[in-house]
């Protein structure tokens, strides 16, 4: 028992309540709010305003437009080539933002997953109109996948080049941003033409304009010399080396033929081209079924080599490409007793 008077060590007394009381978290916070609330304010205004750039810079890129005005390769090697392009910005937004430079996929409409190359995006300040140009050496990253863009090139009505990366989009004094870029072309060119292989068959152009046949052959093999015309509707440049065909009636192979050192521009192109042909064979044909002397040739694209080298982006996208043409042989062998060379 506790002793009358004798004091309670301080230790000893617990506090219930009172002043001393900690407070809850609840109160903390209510606290603090009360407090800070001017500051949080701030915060979220500033963060929404952030979110609203965000979203106007993004749209703002997503409706412009690109328009490719020239292509260029040159150069071509069997896993690269060197690329020129020149290529017309369209800014449809009130706002005229800079794009800083980024690196970009190119890939085929339809496999934007498998892009066949990468480029350098220049910066570009998106006015109304901004012209934007490169010039660098490519890389093939995926050899499939720019078979297939150079085939849908040569044998499909309309081709999708897929520009795609990521830079940051800066406007005045204000927070730059990050935007996605993903631009989906038309290759058809200025023209709104199909692209080669239906501008080839499709409209006429595409000839042999004139030739002639040597009894003897040239010292290279070649016994029938000529001229070939071919348009390019499309704004590519395209260094394609030297180019061979191979040639037949009825199916059946009468020669071969070889464009040198071919560069096709847009525009109209006219190429000389050197054969060899099965003349025997030929002469039968003209004598026996077509003895109006008119030939009927399918071309059959067979290599594509440049510098020794063999382009497969080439030659496998054109082996899916056939061109048919009519030769007036009568004449040309008409000519060899004192005619003049024989047109198409």
């Amino acid at each position: 028992m506790m002793e009358e008077g004798k004091a309670v060590p301080q230790s000893h007394v617990q506090e219930v309540g009172g002043e001393g009381a900690k407070p809850g978290f609840g109160a903390k916070l209510k606290a603090h709010f009360k407090k800070w609330w001017w500051l949080h304010l701030i915060f979220f205004i500033a963060s929404t305003l952030i979110i609203v750039l965000c979203v106007i810079a993004q749209d703002g890129v997503d409706d412009s437009t690109l328009e490719i005005q020239s292509l260029t390769f040159t150069n071509p090697t069997p896993n690269s080539f060197h690329l020129e392009q020149t290529a017309l910005l369209t800014n449809h937004n009130r706002y005229h933002p800079h794009l800083d430079a980024f690196n970009a996929s190119l890939s085929v409409g339809g496999s934007e997953d498998k892009p066949f190359a990468y480029v350098e995006i220049p910066a570009v300040h998106a006015t109304e109109t901004a012209t934007t140009h490169f010039d660098q050496e490519v890389q093939v990253v995926d050899l499939e996948a720019f078979i297939d863009y150079n085939a849908q090139l040569w044998t499909n009505s309309s081709v999708e080049l897929i520009v795609k990366g990521r830079t940051e989009l800066h406007e005045g004094k204000l927070p730059s941003t990050t935007v996605d870029f993903n631009k989906r072309i038309d290759m058809r060119g200025k023209s709104r033409c199909p692209t080669f292989c239906s501008c080839f068959e499709g409209i006429p152009g595409f000839n042999v304009t004139d030739f002639s046949i040597k009894l003897l052959p040239e010292p290279d093999g070649a016994n029938m010399i000529g001229t070939v015309y071919i348009p390019n509707p499309t704004v590519l440049t395209l260094t394609m080396g030297n180019v061979t065909f191979n040639n037949y009636v009825d199916d059946e192979f009468i020669g071969t033929s070889l464009l040198s050192d071919l560069v096709l521009r847009p525009g109209n192109n006219t190429v000389s081209m050197r054969s060899t042909v099965n003349q025997t064979l030929v002469i039968e044909k003209v004598t026996g079924t077509y003895k109006d002397g008119m030939l009927p040739i399918e071309v059959r694209s067979n290599s594509s080599i440049y510098d020794g080298q063999h382009l497969e982006y080439f030659e496998k996208a054109l082996q899916g490409s056939q061109q048919h043409i009519v030769l007036n042989v009568g004449a040309a062998l008409a000519a060899l007793t004192g005619g003049e060379s024989a047109g198409s």
